[in-house]
Parts: structure tokens; sequence; C-alpha cells
């Protein structure tokens, strides 16, 4: 007899479906294949030397302890470590305030465990990180868009929606994925208030932050409320979630969640309940590697120089390839830029077409709520080199040529 796979699944796998993003990196797998799709960072500029370092020392030294099973919480030296770079001025968190996790992705998904029940209402900027919505559908969760612009999420758009009660904000104010733009500190104070004013949570997500090329640099909305709030510690409505993945490597899956200790607590006992804690080893190592100040400074000003020179290249590109009916955000950091086409085109359509061109990007339409969306796609600028920028926009600003002209 043949299993009925169908009657197998609990209801909410449902809900569940393959990442986008990931289906469409195996697309471009091709060494032929020039591939502005993955959110990447470029591999050539990983501090390998560094880690190898760092393993051998750890290893040599206190082998037996980095191989050994380790407390839910996460190292104490490396939370200390997190805890001093997050804290600014008067500002001071503390390392009870902070827990490491599997990535800051394993973050989203803890804090939906913790606090979402089944139906309830979650504000979230519209489009949004498709890799939470992944996380948080299978709860069956009532997502209230809220519009984005080039200075980030409308907040004033936020206040209508709470007269429903809502659970939480989630959003990624910092060159924001997919659109790479920035919430504003005005508009960050008027999220602050709005917290404050209504006792609500936020979930800054905040994987980019510290990859800024251009413009002024904003403090995070965890801050600012503090500041709102004549607060000097981690005590408010704001979840921080942080990461290594993006200025060191993402393969050691090291991520945080700076929050209220209440929430740190409830945090620690979902996640025994998930993978007991976070790998010793990979701790260990970022500890070793980030905790030489200079050479962690040095090491993201190189990546910084990098990017800005390869987001600055593709911008040009564009400009000069692109039909003039296409524009596009200019992101002052992180890893990415959308790109919005007249209303007519269908970025999956598009994408058929640039892959037979051996191109490849990533279609928005699974990042926004609702039926929007189908017109955008992502495109990533890190991990390109500069002469595979330049030939692949011009590949694509052909493709898009000719399907104005359909």
């Amino acid at each position: 007899m043949t299993m009925n796979w169908d009657t197998v699944f609990a209801e909410r796998t449902s809900e569940m479906k393959r990442s986008t993003v990931r289906e469409i990196l195996k697309l471009t797998a091709k060494p032929e294949v020039i591939s502005f799709a993955g959110g990447l960072p470029a591999p050539e500029l990983f501090p390998i030397e560094r880690i190898r370092e760092a393993t051998d020392t750890i290893l040599s030294e206190r082998g037996a302890e980095v191989l050994q099973y380790s407390t839910t919480e996460g190292m104490p030296e490396l939370r200390q470590l997190i805890a001093k770079r997050l804290s600014k001025g008067k500002f001071n968190i503390s390392p009870e305030n902070i827990l490491i996790t599997s990535g800051s992705q394993q973050g989203v998904d803890l804090i939906a465990r913790i606090l979402l029940d089944e139906r309830d209402r979650v504000i979230v900027e519209n489009p949004t990180y498709v890799g939470m919505l992944s996380s948080w559908k299978p709860y069956h969760l009532h997502f209230s868009p809220v519009p984005t612009d080039n200075n980030g999420m409308d907040v004033q758009a936020i206040e209508p929606l709470l007269k429903d009660k809502h659970k939480l904000i989630y959003s990624i104010p910092t060159f924001q994925n997919p659109q790479g733009t920035t919430l504003t500190l005005e508009r960050r104070q008027k999220l602050a208030q709005v917290l404050v004013d209504n006792d609500l949570l936020y979930v800054e997500d905040d994987p980019y932050g510290e990859l800024r090329y251009s413009g002024d640099p904003v403090p995070t909305v965890l801050q600012t409320e503090a500041e709102l709030r004549n607060a000097t510690d981690v005590t408010g409505n704001v979840i921080y979630c942080g990461t290594y993945s993006k200025v060191l490597t993402p393969g050691l899956r090291i991520g945080w969640i700076a929050a209220a200790f209440p929430i740190i607590d409830k945090l620690v006992q979902a996640k025994q309940a998930t993978d007991l804690h976070t790998s010793t080893l990979n701790q260990f190592i970022s500890y070793e590697v980030a905790r030489d100040e200079e050479f962690l400074t040095s090491h993201i000003e190189q990546l910084r120089n990098v990017y800005r020179q390869r987001r600055d290249l593709m911008l040009e590109t564009m400009t000069a390839n692109f039909p003039q009916e296409v524009t596009w955000t200019k992101p002052e950091g992180g890893l990415f830029l959308m790109v919005t086409m007249p209303a007519k085109l269908n970025a999956a359509e598009i994408l058929v077409k640039a892959l037979e061109q051996n191109v490849a990007f990533v279609p928005c339409d699974a990042f926004f709520i609702g039926d929007m969306g189908h017109n955008t796609f992502r495109l990533n600028f890190s991990n390109a080199r500069p002469e595979m920028i330049v030939e692949g926009i011009k590949r694509l600003g052909a493709v898009l040529k000719v399907a104005m002209k359909e």
C-alpha cells in the first residue's frame, strides 16, 4: 500500500513554501550565469586567514571546551562583546539582555514562537523580508501592510491600523530587504513614539546596519526608543536582531537578539527546545576574530569600500542601459536595490528571458503582502565583480528594452 503523503503532514505546513530566493539560486549554479539573485556577501572578502588562525588558537588552548555542549544563552565573552558594540553613549546594554542565535533568521523564528498565537495581527512594511514571511505564515497570522517609500516605512500609516489590536510591528529599518531603503531619523522617532504610546512591541531586524556607504548614520530604533523613555538600558518595547553573517561570514551562523530580560528569558526556553544552543565552536571562532577591534573595524571598512564601488557601478550602468520607464531605489548601504518596471511587465516573465541571456535576479512579488509587486525585482550588487556587474546589467537592459516594445 502506498502512503498518502497528503494526509500525513500537519495542517500548518500548508503555509510552508520553499524559499523563492533559494530556488532561484539553484538556477544560477551554472558558472556562465551572472547572478544578482542571492543576498550574498562577497566570498573573496571573507577573513579566511583570520578565521583559520582563530580556529587554531582556540582548539589549541581550549579544545575540549569549544567542542562541548554550552549554555543556551551563549558564550559569556561573546555576549559581552556584542553588548559593548551595541552600547552607545549613555545607552548601555547588559550581556543579560543578549541571546546568541544560530543566525538572525533563527532569532526571527524564535520571536514568533514566544509571542505569536494563531491569527494574531502583525504590522509589517510592504514589501517586507520574505524570510520572515516564510517563518511566520504557519501561524496563520493577519499581516497588516504599511506602504513604503524612499524614506522607509510610512509610520503615519500605522496609526489607523491600531484601531484593531496588533501584537507587534516588524521591519528592517536600515538598508531594507528588498528595497535597500532606510527609515529616516524623523520616522524612527515617530515610530518610537507610536510604540511607547500604544505599548506595542517592535522587532528591529538589522542584518545590514554596519554596511553604510553614503549618507548620515542614524541610530537604531532600539536606541531611539530608549532615548524617548529616558532609559539607559534595554527595558522597552524593541526586540533587536543582529548578525555577523554580513560582516564576517554567513557560514558561521552567528546572530543575536537584544531585548528586555523577560523576552530573553522566554527566548532561551524556546531555543532550548529547538537546538539547545548555537554552535560552541562557531561562537568561539567569532569571538576570537571580532574581539580584535582594530581588525574588525578595518575589515568592515574594506567591505564598505568594495561594496560602495559595486553599488555605484551598478547604478551608473543601469542609468546608461535601462529604459527610461524603469525606476529603481538608490540605497545608502546594504546589499540590495529594487527595480520597478511599468505595470504591464511581469518580473517572473522577465526572469525567464533574462536567464536565457544568463542573467538572474529575484522577482519581488513574494516580498509583498497582497497581490502586488509583480512588476518589481531585486538586484544584489555585493556578490558580483565589477566586470560582471557591467556585463550583466547590459544584458538585463537589453532584455527590458525588448520587453518594453512587445
